[in-house]
């Protein structure tokens, strides 16, 4: 499996710092303000990042490589 938008980079948004409202792709819900989340950049499209739950940004690295994910 390829990654063709290069290496995702994943960045804690903390409680304080998130003032707005985001739909997280993994649930389709919504992200309120002053909840902490991921930020997920592909490297060589910053224009695709998207904002993630936590727990379904690691649903999703699961899916993708299975549960161990030592080699990323």
């Amino acid at each position: 499996m390829g990654r063709p938008f290069g290496v995702e980079v994943a960045t804690l948004v903390q409680p304080y710092a998130a003032r707005k409202r985001y739909l997280c792709p993994g649930c389709d819900g919504w992200i309120p303000v002053g909840e902490g989340h991921l930020v997920v950049v592909p490297e060589l499209a910053p224009d695709l990042r998207r904002h993630w739950h936590r727990a379904f940004w690691d649903r999703e690295l699961r899916r993708r490589y299975g549960r161990d994910r030592t080699t990323i």
